[in-house]
């Protein structure tokens, strides 16, 4: 007799791709890679999603099928050989429902291990979609030998694995989250009611800023962790160091003007000589170093005051005062300096920049020659005296130019490939 179908049945089809290894031989480095699609299944009598075909095609180049691709209802395999730099092959595999239920793809996870000499895309399948009764879908995976590798390659091997989740539609379908902008070739999702993620920012056209106490915008940069604050309206990433450094004064000689300030001289000296990793990636810019007005209710106008004045082409910088207001999710509470200050306690659990300890932006007092905004330890947006020894977080911006593979989550950060 059949089973009753539970209302929240759903199939995993989980993909990964191991063991791509070194083989030597004259003149050329080949490459091996085996993927398996495994994952698990709790199937009833009606619903039913399963892989029903893989078709490979050579994209570029020399690469070939070192054995025929293969596949079970869950899983598929194949083995690649990639023999120079831009060899390139596509794999189309059909995942079908079978059953007579209408099914929905809750949610797509790609991750891999970020090898810079071995590439790898997904499309096709994407969240939201739903897959009715006897229809296919087509989830494509392409396998690159990176083109810019010019040298054998240290590192030869890789992984990657995409989760698709599978539940019961019942024709009510989620739609995917909007999208926001492509960043390295990876189109950002926007965050939506408050959640954590990538917003559009209201102030400033083309801008987009993580929000949230832990948002997915971590980034692998100068072989350290750090975290992705805005995308610019011209597509370049403005991070920062995910931990801070040590505190320094801001200025010896207690002057808050960020061009002539020992600050300013130390990250773009000693601090920006031991950058050792993606340091080409740095684009110089202009920081906005306008002074702002204290406890004010004004978000809007306290951008326009940072912004008012620019400082001089520089690598390294710091945030803003209004900067640390935009990555807050509480806009009604902590939407302004004044606000922020008022429920300290409330908006430094929705803020991923509070950092627990007291640390300096670029934003002088506008009342004061020698007064510097800070971030306090205890969510405070206030202000020390330049002399004073405060925590430091540097931020820098990046080219638009970068590619990027991973999620952006703490375990699998966007790390920089091109």
């Amino acid at each position: 007799m059949n089973k009753r179908l539970n209302r929240t049945q759903r199939n995993y089809i989980i993909m990964g791709l191991c063991a791509i290894l070194l083989i030597m031989a004259v003149g050329y480095a080949a490459f091996q890679s085996q993927l398996k699609i495994t994952g698990t299944s709790n199937i009833g009598s009606n619903f039913l999603v399963r892989i029903t075909g893989i078709q490979s095609n050579v994209q570029s180049g020399s690469a070939s099928n070192a054995i025929e691709p293969s596949y079970t209802d869950t899983t598929a395999t194949f083995k690649t050989n990639l023999v120079s730099p831009g060899d390139s092959m596509k794999y189309d595999i059909t995942v079908a429902n079978e059953g007579n239920i209408d099914a929905v793809l809750n949610s797509i996870k790609v991750s891999n291990s970020n090898n810079e000499a071995i590439t790898f895309e997904t499309s096709g399948i994407e969240e939201g979609d739903e897959l009715k009764a006897s229809e296919t879908d087509i989830l494509t995976v392409i396998v690159t030998y990176n083109p810019s590798i010019t040298s054998q390659p240290e590192n030869t091997t890789a992984t990657i694995t995409v989760t698709l989740d599978y539940g019961q539609s019942n024709g009510a379908v989620t739609p995917p989250a909007p999208e926001g902008p492509t960043v390295g070739g990876i189109t950002l999702p926007l965050a939506s009611d408050g959640a954590d993620g990538l917003y559009q920012d209201e102030y400033e056209s083309g801008r987009y800023f993580y929000k949230g106490a832990n948002p997915n915008n971590y980034i692998t940069f100068n072989n350290e962790t750090w975290q992705i604050l805005s995308v610019e309206a011209d597509g370049r990433i403005k991070i920062v160091r995910n931990e801070l450094l040590s505190g320094r004064a801001f200025d010896s000689g207690n002057s808050n003007v960020w061009e002539t300030s020992g600050m300013k001289t130390y990250l773009n000296g000693e601090y920006l000589e031991n950058i050792t990793a993606n340091k080409d990636k740095i684009v110089p810019s202009t920081w906005s170093i306008g002074a702002v007005t204290y406890d004010n209710n004004d978000l809007a106008g306290q951008i326009a005051d940072e912004n008012g004045t620019q400082s001089q082409t520089a690598s390294v910088g710091l945030i803003t005062a209004s900067e640390y207001l935009r990555a807050n999710t509480n806009k009604e509470q902590c939407g302004s300096n004044m606000l922020n200050d008022d429920n300290r306690d409330i908006c430094k659990t929705t803020n991923w920049l509070f950092k627990g300890d007291d640390y300096w932006t670029i934003s002088p007092l506008a009342s004061s020659s020698y007064r510097v905004f800070s971030v306090y330890s205890d969510g405070y947006l206030s202000y020390f005296g330049a002399i004073y020894a405060g925590a430091v977080l540097p931020a820098i911006t990046l080219s638009s130019d970068i590619s990027l593979s991973g999620s952006g989550e703490v375990e699998d950060p966007f790390t920089i490939v091109l």
